[in-house]
């Protein structure tokens, strides 16, 4: 890896810092982010993800490297086939999905291995520098999430919950 090279906690600090109402909460294994102004839902809407170790569905990304950890966030599937091609089928439970990729790369933007079937992207201990080329996909997972809150909180005839 190179010394640029990001560390998990300055990755999320950067992310915080760039976006408003966000929530930070461990779940499934990770370090997720959710947006939630207000605390109006649950948890809030999945916005994006640190995964600092391998679980039982998914060993792919040989997280337990020192160092390595893997961002994860959801694309619109117009930017993830720009990118990737058309999202693979869904793997079984415990599978990984078939794209062709190597995993276990890093600092590079590849298809989740297990999510990629919904449009969700990832990137190995990602360099400072990879990470201001990411910026605009991260906006887009950012306003998706915004999106997604608002569905969720708004009734069907378009006041607030």
């Amino acid at each position: 890896m190179d010394d640029d090279t990001l560390d998990a906690d300055t990755l999320l600090d950067r992310v915080r810092a760039r976006y408003d109402g966000l929530v930070a909460h461990d779940v499934w294994g990770e370090r997720g982010l959710f947006y939630n102004p207000g605390g109006n839902l649950p948890r809030g809407a999945y916005f994006l993800t640190v995964k600092e170790r391998d679980g039982d569905n998914d060993r792919a990304s040989n997280l337990g490297r020192p160092g390595v950890y893997r961002v994860n966030f959801g694309l619109s599937k117009e930017s993830y086939r720009e990118r990737f091609d058309d999202p693979p089928a869904r793997p079984p439970k415990g599978g990984v999905v078939d794209t062709g990729h190597d995993f276990a790369a890093t600092d590079e933007l590849l298809p989740h291995p297990v999510y990629a079937w919904a449009g969700w992207v990832c990137v190995l201990s990602p360099s400072a520098e990879t990470l201001s080329t990411l910026w605009p996909l991260v906006d887009e997972a950012y306003e998706r999430a915004v999106g997604t809150y608002a569905d969720r909180t708004t009734t069907r005839d378009g006041s607030p919950m």
